[in-house]
């Protein structure tokens, strides 16, 4: 039975893949934004915020990857609203189709799709004089914490796609995610905002991510930050899975 559902599951992963292979303006789309916001950041901003002895870019990229995840997961709520609209999944259901394995596809797919984007921001960021001191088994580490928020985020983008009555809703609810890293230390220190605003900054899931990140890029002690990303990430993981799988249940009943 499993290997049936990872056979499934590889096929219409594949299936799905293609279509981002047919349109790669998905992935330059996702990574319009971000780039856009380094260049904006450093280029204009970044000259008048103090990060210490650091550059800019080496301070502020960790925040703008996740802002890169977030607004790629709109496109994994996009397609699974409109594979719903089109009646597929009805389809799948009457062939001998393990039922998770639609559901998977679209997960792993935002996971590649999401992982390319990464790629091609951290490129320009090299670009624009990002470097890094850690080791490979640091990138290890980041891109570990990155896949676990990119799969965290796309179970919720999973809600959102069965849940939207309207392909606008379907990814509207990536904007306030968009937004998050902005009351962050993702590109200014806590320590500046107002108490209040500063007690939210510090006790998001974003505030720990980046600090986990930052903190492996210049190699510098991480300290209890990586327990609490990790705790976040898989506390969010886990509820967005399970309301997931429960609404999709009910969505093919």
């Amino acid at each position: 039975m499993a290997t049936h559902a990872l056979q499934d599951t590889t096929v219409l992963t594949r299936r799905s893949l293609r279509h981002i292979a047919r349109s790669p303006d998905t992935i330059i789309t996702t990574a319009v934004t971000p780039i856009a916001l380094m260049l904006l950041f450093v280029y204009v901003l970044g000259g008048a915020i103090d990060v210490g002895s650091g550059s800019y870019i080496d301070y502020m990229l960790p925040g703008i990857l996740l802002i890169t995840i977030a607004s790629g997961i709109a496109y994994t709520a996009y397609r699974l609203f409109m594979d719903l609209q089109s009646g597929i999944f009805e389809r799948f259901q009457s062939m001998p189709i393990a039922r998770p394995s639609a559901l998977w596809a679209h997960v792993l797919t935002s996971l590649v799709a999401n992982m390319a984007s990464l790629v091609v921001v951290i490129a320009v960021a090299l670009l624009m004089g990002f470097r890094t001191s850690t080791s490979i088994l640091g990138w290890l580490a980041v891109a570990g914490v990155l896949i676990l928020f990119t799969l965290a985020l796309t179970w919720v983008a999973v809600i959102a796609g069965l849940g939207a009555k309207t392909v606008d809703g379907a990814s509207a609810f990536s904007y306030p995610l968009i937004f998050l890293p902005f009351i962050s230390s993702a590109f200014v220190s806590t320590d500046t905002m107002p108490a209040p605003v500063a007690w939210f900054a510090d006790n998001q899931p974003v505030t720990a991510i980046v600090n986990s990140i930052r903190a492996i890029f210049t190699g510098q002690p991480v300290g209890a930050d990586i327990w609490i990303a990790l705790a976040w990430c898989v506390g969010i993981l886990a509820v967005a899975y399970l309301f997931a799988t429960r609404l999709y249940r009910r969505k093919i009943r």
